[in-house]
């Protein structure tokens, strides 16, 4: 059977939670905070010398709907991919595009400078960036279009 077939299958969902149980198993603890939810963007972190970056791929959503926050060294993202509308005589053959809430909270292992905390979003991918420091304040990041 294709993997284009197993995409809504309870199989496939079964094998995304025991994928997720195992990326958490071999990740420090607290490393990743992700409430369960229908869908969950992919990120990558990466630590530089200067700072600690996150990059999330969510396409197909505004700007406007993604929050992203900072406080005791948890960095939070949240937001909503909102549902197209369907025409009721409309038939579809295959929907695979997943919609609705999301939240993702990862501890970050290094002080942060939250006053330099820069956020932007563009062709679907967020970049995070959060420069290494001494300070370690709560803090509400904009996020620009560019």
């Amino acid at each position: 059977m294709s993997t284009a077939l197993l995409s809504r299958t309870p199989l496939s969902n079964f094998r995304k939670e025991v994928d997720q149980l195992f990326e958490r198993f071999w990740t420090p603890e607290e490393a990743d905070l992700t409430l369960s939810t229908e869908w969950t963007p992919r990120m990558d972190i990466v630590e530089t010398k200067e700072a600690m970056v996150l990059k999330a791929e969510i396409p197909g959503i505004d700007p406007k709907d993604i929050h992203v926050s900072f406080q005791d060294q948890v960095l939070t993202i949240r937001g909503e991919k909102k549902e197209e509308k369907r025409e009721k005589d409309d038939r579809y053959f295959r929907l695979e595009r997943m919609s609705g809430m999301f939240a993702r909270s990862f501890h970050l292992p290094v002080p942060i400078e939250t006053g330099r905390v820069n956020a932007a979003f563009k062709n679907g991918l967020l970049t995070v960036t959060l420069p290494k420091g001494i300070e370690a304040k709560a803090a509400e990041i904009p996020i620009r279009e560019t």
